[in-house]
């Protein structure tokens, strides 16, 4: 049994397929899946479906990077309020993107501040994100002294940074990045370093599909987008770069995913 700490359920590509998707999820091994807030709007949206779906999903409250420019006087304030939910069991997701910069930098590094504030006070994990942007986002997470524990999703970056947030006491979470060989094959070496006690598992769907999932088991329209029906393939790949059997990365990063999300 799986969970997928990282799905982006609120966006469009799912409109009206919640059913279908959940079902194959479970139909798959997937038992718990936590649906990702990137915005104000996402976050409230994420929380209505898990309480539809209460003994499936979870969700995560908070603004990504790209819509940091979204950020208002009571975009926190709102935040605070869905994270007092019982089903919201992590602030994010949030962090810095200077890859594609959707918001400016300086926005992005103030809503950054401005959510790890917020976790400071209501304590519950952090689900973060980083692109381009290594040396700034260690540097602000280091200004904030009493950060909770939490998660650097949909990791895709060097065996370096992999050390530095390991060291910080964070999860990494790996996503069907780590089945494209052509694009990042450097998270081979990344995969066999962290040790299983450290790892969570995710699909970030609609994104992310991992290259090694059968052609035979997608539908026309699964041929672009991910689900969360396809974590075990994230699941195998680790296996096999580790050599150890599927079920033990199964059971632990299962384990982890309870353990620091409270599930």
């Amino acid at each position: 049994m799986y969970i997928d700490i990282g799905i982006n359920l609120t966006n469009k590509q799912f409109a009206g397929e919640y059913d279908e998707v959940i079902d194959r999820a479970i139909s798959a091994g997937v038992q718990q899946i936590l649906l990702t807030g990137t915005s104000v709007r996402s976050s409230k949206e994420a929380l209505a479906l898990a309480e539809e779906y209460p003994e499936t999903l979870f969700a995560t409250a908070g603004i990504h990077p790209h819509d940091a420019k979204t950020m208002n006087a009571e975009s926190i304030k709102i935040l605070a309020a869905l994270l007092k939910e019982k089903k919201v069991v992590a602030v994010g997701e949030c962090g810095l993107d200077f890859d594609r910069d959707f918001s400016p930098r300086p926005v992005q590094e103030s809503c950054f501040h401005a959510q790890l504030s917020l976790a400071e006070e209501v304590q519950k994990p952090l689900f973060l994100h980083e692109r381009a942007a290594f040396d700034r986002f260690i540097a602000i997470l280091k200004e904030h002294s009493s950060l909770p524990k939490g998660v650097v999703h949909c990791f895709t970056g060097q065996l370096k940074e992999a050390k530095t947030y390991l060291e910080m006491g964070y999860y990494i979470g790996f996503t069907g990045a780590i089945t494209d060989v052509r694009r990042f094959a450097a998270l081979e070496e990344v995969v066999r370093y962290v040790p299983l006690d450290r790892m969570l598992i995710e699909t970030d769907a609609p994104f992310m599909m991992p290259k090694n999932v059968p052609t035979r088991q997608l539908s026309y329209h699964q041929q672009r987008r991910n689900e969360p029906a396809f974590l075990p393939y994230v699941a195998q790949t680790i296996a096999h770069y580790k050599g150890v059997p599927l079920k033990a990365v199964a059971d632990k990063t299962r384990e982890n995913a309870e353990a620091l999300f409270k599930l």
